[in-house]
């Protein structure tokens, strides 16, 4: 049994993998592994973000939602 298969796609995502090639030669195969690669790197960080984002939200609930702060305003 062979390790390669036959996918289909529209031309115009055929373009556009071409004119993302890093290198002429470059194979879709290696192309498409890159993209993946790429595709997960960015959501770990994205996901990394969003975790930083409601941790810091969280803290400056804390930080501003005080009744010192409340008190100074009204003073």
């Amino acid at each position: 049994m062979s390790d390669i298969t036959t996918i289909q796609v529209k031309k115009p995502a055929l373009e556009k993998l071409k004119e993302i090639k890093q290198y002429p030669r470059q194979t879709y195969s290696d192309l498409i592994l890159e993209l993946a690669r790429i595709y997960k790197a960015c959501k770990m960080k994205n996901q990394y973000d969003e975790f930083l984002h409601k941790i810091q939200q969280e803290k400056m609930t804390e930080l501003w939602d005080n009744k010192e702060d409340e008190a100074w305003e009204n003073a």
